[in-house]
């Protein structure tokens, strides 16, 4: 396989993902109460008198991560499933593509969709900042940058899930995943103030082998437009990247050796 026809096959796949995810109607109506949810903080900051910005742009970019992991999930369970359920992955694969290409470019097509639907809901959070007068600075661009990330990383978890079991199983699994990466530090510090021995071991290592999602959550240091290194952003893409890579490499592992019939 020569590597220029092999991407030029990933991005005729990724591309047709992206045509095929924009049409579906549960991601406009997430979409549409991200969007609400947004311009809802305006409403919400308004009930307070003290520290009302931040307050907006907490609510805002809550729901720009909360609808963004909605959306990777709900619409990523789906990727090889309906590909499966409809027979058309055996004419996919029937043409000269590797099984692997096929799921790299379902997974890139899928997070293009997610990038595109981040960004509109990162033109909304301005639109509201601006028209409520709330400060925005280069903290709130890397917390989008990460907050891409991180979907791109939760949309590969899904891609690894729903390559070998059904979507309401890679739906709860990616869940847990999402939900656990988040708390594992706080996990691994109650681990290590505990007395028991294999406690403390077991949170080391839920820590070490999830990912941890908190890393990529700089949604403080935005609202409170606190200064933000290079390290602080560059670090966490790095893992996220490196991470990414090793979650691709066991779905395709695993698809490979999937039947389909």
């Amino acid at each position: 396989m020569s590597w220029p026809r092999g991407l030029a096959c990933i991005w005729a796949i990724a591309i047709n993902t992206v045509r095929e995810s924009v049409r579906s109607k549960l991601l406009y109506g997430l979409l549409f109460f991200a969007v609400l949810m947004i311009g809802s903080g305006a409403i919400v900051a308004s009930l307070s008198y003290v520290e009302s910005d931040r307050i907006l742009q907490d609510v805002g970019m809550g729901s720009v991560r909360l609808f963004g992991v909605a959306i990777a999930i709900l619409v990523g369970i789906n990727l090889i499933h309906r590909e499966v359920d409809r027979r058309t992955v055996y004419t996919i694969l029937s043409k000269p593509l590797s099984r692997g290409e096929f799921l790299v470019g379902k997974f890139l097509g899928l997070t293009l969709t997610i990038w595109i639907q981040m960004a509109i809901m990162g033109v909304a959070f301005v639109g509201v900042s601006l028209a409520t007068g709330a400060p925005l600075g280069v903290p709130h661009l890397v917390f989008f940058f990460l907050a891409g990330v991180e979907l791109a990383l939760v949309v590969g978890i899904a891609t690894f899930f729903s390559a070998f079991t059904t979507p309401v199983l890679a739906a709860f699994f990616t869940s847990g995943v999402w939900g656990v990466g988040h708390l594992s530090r706080q996990l691994r510090d109650l681990g290590a103030a505990s007395e028991s021995a294999p406690f403390e071991w077991a949170t080391w290592l839920l820590h070490r082998v999830l990912p941890d999602l908190e890393s990529f959550n700089l949604a403080s240091e935005a609202a409170h437009l606190l200064p933000v290194t290079a390290s602080d952003w560059v670090l966490p893409a790095l893992y996220g990247a490196g991470y990414l890579t090793l979650v691709l490499f066991a779905a395709v592992a695993v698809f490979e050796r999937r039947d389909l019939r």
